[in-house]
């Protein structure tokens, strides 16, 4: 007899507690504030063209800043929608954490020529190729591409040469201007030296620039950056220099 007691007593213990564990289970959560919006840039060797003030910026302007307001009200598709937008951003991924923050992690549109072509359009291209607004306040320093420059033959071969000197270092740091003359052929204009580079056609760029900087190394490091007037590497395997008059 006691022992049928106390098993009805654990049975009702047990009863209670799956009763008590389920409704907790299913109880909602306390409706959380969002107290921070965290900014990741995902592409860090570029980090700086978008920040975390420029971001909550403009979700205020929009309207849809998230800070103070209930986590379970924010719609972070809404937020993407609208970041991805801004003319710096390419891809965004809003989300919510735990601790109560909105994580908004971007990849960046980044900038590698500023297009001012004679024809009067004004643009960047970025680093897929892509057209980009004059007003995207890009503050890095960019080689400015001037002359004949068709759209297709900037997001075509131009882009390629771009993503060369962001690549390149030292000719990044080199090259100032690349001046596009009628032919589609180039003239490059060097931050040392007060000379220009002619490449004519842009196919096969790199070795001639690698001929280019040899020359450097060896003629002009000897002879002086200002004693010719210009560097041709048109035709293969030949250095045709124009010396300065006096």
């Amino acid at each position: 007899m006691v022992k049928r007691i106390l098993l009805s007593i654990v049975l009702l213990l047990v009863i209670a507690y799956l009763v008590v564990a389920v409704t907790a289970f299913n109880r909602k959560p306390a409706s959380q504030v969002c107290q921070d919006v965290e900014l990741v840039i995902k592409d860090t060797v570029y980090a700086g063209f978008i920040t975390k003030k420029e971001v909550a910026t403009l979700l205020e302007k929009k309207g849809i800043s998230p800070i103070g307001k209930d986590l379970e009200r924010v719609r972070t598709k809404t937020l993407e929608r609208e970041l991805a937008k801004h003319p710096l951003i390419d891809q965004v991924e809003c989300y919510k954490t735990p601790s109560g923050k909105l994580c908004i992690e971007v990849t960046q549109r980044i900038p590698i020529l500023r297009v001012m072509s004679a024809n009067g359009e004004n643009y960047y291209l970025d680093n897929k190729g892509t057209v980009m607004p004059p007003d995207a306040k890009c503050v890095a320093h960019l080689a400015v591409v001037t002359g004949n420059v068709e759209k297709s033959f900037a997001m075509r071969d131009l882009y390629k040469f771009g993503v060369f000197l962001q690549k390149n270092s030292f000719w990044n740091a080199q090259i100032e201007q690349i001046h596009v003359l009628p032919g589609k052929t180039i003239e490059l204009v060097p931050r040392v030296g007060d000379h220009l580079i002619y490449l004519g056609k842009i196919a096969g760029f790199e070795k001639k620039l690698k001929r280019v900087k040899a020359f450097y190394e060896r003629g002009l490091n000897q002879v002086g950056w200002n004693k010719y007037s210009r560097i041709s590497v048109e035709f293969d395997n030949q250095i045709i220099c124009t010396k300065r008059e006096k």
